[in-house]
């Protein structure tokens, strides 16, 4: 029998020492068990450290930065260290449900799925409350067009060939955005596969570094627009939604400044 392949969970984290013990151990107790756990700390000056020891399983393997890293410079230095066929996503505020990795290789090896998401749990850790992401039917294949009209690929969510980041990594110019950047610019010539049972858990709360920096998010999509529209549009795709989408940030950001 073939030994099913190596899948490299990269957790990336700094300063969360509130919420990293439940992200690492919804790794450790994945169903599939040939893992190894990347941990990178960005430079923290929380518990992370005494966390992560505290946690017995010889698959983790803890990385602490040399300096603080923008997110995405830190995500591909953690990507560096990993030995896996594929990569895995968690940061360290979020997790998984136990059989999200085997369910993810098992439908990439059978339908050879480049890369593979899921469905996924919002979860307000103010009021407990959970609503999952979408009810609709997530799309599969090339779907380039499909995810510039609605971005669904959560990167909580996703299992990727690491061959994919052997000569292009995520952007470091971006903090916010870069893994719509890296999975679009992906769906441009490969297969996605998609699971529409949610796998994943995505927690809300006053620290979610996208949400505290509206401005930033606002000005890494017009930088991408402005660098990507006319590229594009010579593969006959349409970025209009993500004008729209830039428009509805920029409102919100206002309204919060009023709030």
């Amino acid at each position: 029998m073939k030994k099913l392949p190596l899948v490299s969970v990269i957790i990336n984290t700094f300063n969360g020492e509130k919420f990293l013990r439940k992200s690492i151990l919804s790794a450790t107790k994945q169903t599939y068990k040939n893992l190894e756990i990347i941990i990178f700390d960005n430079k923290s000056k929380d518990k992370t450290l005494s966390i992560v020891k505290s946690i017995k399983d010889k698959r983790i393997k803890y990385y602490n930065s040399k300096k603080y890293l923008k997110l995405y410079a830190a995500r591909n230095e953690a990507i560096k260290r990993s030995k896996g066929e594929y990569l895995a996503f968690l940061d360290s505020d979020d997790w998984w449900k136990s059989n999200k990795i085997e369910k993810q290789i098992q439908h990439a090896i059978r339908k050879n799925y480049d890369l593979v998401y899921s469905n996924y749990i919002i979860f307000n850790q103010k009021t407990k409350n959970k609503k999952i992401y979408t009810k609709k039917k997530l799309p599969e294949g090339f779907i380039t067009q499909t995810l510039l009209n609605k971005y669904v690929v959560a990167v909580q969510t996703v299992l990727v060939k690491k061959k994919f980041f052997k000569n292009k990594m995520f952007n470091k110019r971006y903090e916010i955005i870069g893994d719509f950047d890296f999975f679009v610019n992906l769906s441009l010539d490969k297969n996605f596969g998609s699971i529409q049972k949610p796998l994943a858990f995505y927690r809300i709360h006053g620290s979610n570094y996208s949400i505290k920096k509206m401005h930033l998010h606002i000005s890494e999509m017009k930088h991408w627009i402005r660098n990507n529209e006319e590229r594009l549009k010579k593969r006959n795709l349409d970025i209009g939604a993500q004008k729209i989408y830039l428009k509805k940030l920029k409102i919100k950001n206002l309204f919060n400044r009023f709030v």
